[in-house]
């Protein structure tokens, strides 16, 4: 009785050091897609300065200001100073059409959303959304002008 029950605490030993080595895990599947905002094709000189214009003023560039700024374009050596530049002084002109800050923060989601669909020509994620429209709130010293200027001085903006 003795061997048999050693026999068996041994076997029962054995058996309970053994490493478990099947690890099943439940996982949905999930699609993972490449993100919406993929523009590859840079906007030309002329191209960007059209647009800018059309984005900020609602009308077209005339064709001398095209050949001004675009001589200017060329001339000057660092293009994202220029264009910043630019920018800027565009959004500061009082014929500008960038929404006044009382009706941004009258609507912020409308704002948020027509600003990217303006700019960018496609809606924000739910990041940028929720992102931006915190930062309106929270920030009560950030300015329509100051989100327009963000927006078109981005990487995106000179992208299609």
């Amino acid at each position: 009785m003795n061997k048999i029950l050693v026999f068996f605490v041994i076997l029962f030993s054995l058996q309970s050091c053994k490493k478990e080595t099947d690890f099943i895990y439940e996982v949905d599947d999930v699609r993972v897609e490449k993100d919406q905002v993929s523009k590859g094709i840079p906007k030309s000189t002329v191209e960007f300065l059209s647009i800018a214009y059309a984005d900020i003023f609602g009308s077209t560039i005339t064709q001398n200001q095209l050949n001004r700024l675009s001589l200017l374009y060329l001339a000057f050596g660092d293009k994202k100073l220029l264009e910043d530049l630019l920018i800027k002084n565009m959004i500061n002109r009082p014929e500008s059409q960038i929404p006044d800050d009382e009706a941004m923060r009258a609507d912020v989601t409308a704002f948020v959303r027509n600003s990217y669909q303006k700019l960018y020509n496609r809606e924000p994620n739910e990041v940028e959304a929720y992102t931006l429209k915190k930062n309106i709130v929270e920030q009560t010293d950030l300015t329509a002008v100051m989100v327009y200027y963000a927006m078109m001085t981005s990487n995106e903006y000179r992208y299609y």
